[in-house]
């Protein structure tokens, strides 16, 4: 297959996407089944770092590979994790915890290696990180743990704050898991935390405003495929009512955010790759712990801080990986 064909797209949040020939199919071609759950415009870019991971691992699309992508919204979930559990494949990638729950309820037999997952203990994915049981494991994307940074650089650069809100949908991410670890760090950073669950576009236009109207008070873009879908109004609105804000994911940052502190979500789909081509090459899911990431950047954005009002402190300039002028 042509890598042109591979990193086609299809913008339908219930795209069926073929990947392979399948008449070039031979007994010695494994098939990989990927789902993922929220379309992020940085998708095609993750997917494409997957296979090049396989690749490397000695995993070719159209030699030895097949792979069979579906793309849903949460309400199509497990329509389309049925649809790749009935073709059968030798492993399948779970992108997101609602895609990974939706395919561990249309399999228990089918290996799945999940990606993009924060909190895989909480919902069921798995027993433990470290003997996972039963057919899935994967690389974990956040630990609660990194809250308690997310708060600190926040205070950091905003020391006037007195209150930080917690802004994600909790039907696309683990809200309580990131919400428990805030208010154990609240206390020794002099904030009080904020909860703020959204589910649409209105929540957070009416979320970000009421933030503004409360007065020294800032927000946590926290992992979720929603705000990912509302990035840019997200932005946009934070720089209108004059809110500082960190977020989980660098994209924010390169659309204006203030600063953010995160995984290279490309290199986390070529660990994932990884731990594929060991399934493919027999070893159990039982067998593999939960990988926890190892690096985090800190992207920050000057032109932001000023529009705020803010002054960086040289610790925080020096730590950042990327300050965008």
């Amino acid at each position: 297959m042509r890598r042109r064909e591979f990193v086609t797209l299809i913008g339908s949040a219930a795209t069926v996407w073929p990947l392979a020939a399948r008449a070039q199919q031979s007994d010695r071609v494994k098939h990989i089944g990927v789902l993922s759950v929220g379309n992020s415009p940085k998708l095609k870019e993750y997917l494409v770092a997957f296979q090049r991971g396989l690749e490397l691992a000695g995993w070719s699309e159209g030699r030895n590979a097949q792979i069979d992508v579906r793309i849903a919204t949460p309400e199509q979930a497990h329509v389309r994790a049925e649809e790749l559990v009935a073709l059968q494949p030798d492993v399948i990638l779970a992108c997101t915890t609602p895609a990974a729950l939706a395919v561990q309820r249309a399999t228990r037999t089918i290996p799945i290696i999940f990606v993009a997952v924060s909190d895989p203990i909480g919902p069921g994915l798995v027993a433990n990180l470290a003997r996972p049981g039963a057919n899935l494991t994967g690389v974990l994307s956040f630990e609660d743990t990194i809250t308690g940074k997310w708060l600190a650089m926040l205070k950091e650069i905003a020391p006037h704050l007195e209150r930080v809100a917690l802004v994600a949908n909790p039907k696309t991410s683990p809200y309580d898991y990131f919400l428990r670890a805030a208010r154990m760090v609240a206390p020794s950073l002099a904030i009080e935390i904020v909860s703020k669950p959204i589910e649409s576009g209105d929540d957070i236009e009416e979320t970000i405003a009421s933030l503004a109207r409360m007065m020294n008070c800032g927000f946590v873009i926290t992992p979720d495929t929603t705000t990912i879908a509302y990035l840019d109004l997200i932005i946009a609105l934070a720089a209108r009512y004059r809110v500082p804000a960190v977020y989980f994911e660098r994209d924010f940052v390169s659309a204006g955010g203030l600063l953010s502190y995160g995984i290279d979500f490309a290199a986390h789909y070529r660990e994932a790759a990884a731990y594929v081509d060991r399934i493919l090459r027999g070893t159990r899911p039982a067998d593999l712990p939960v990988q926890a990431p190892t690096k985090y950047e800190t992207v920050l954005n000057l032109k932001a801080a000023k529009a705020l009002g803010l002054t960086v402190p040289p610790g925080l300039f020096v730590a950042a990986d990327e300050v965008i002028e």
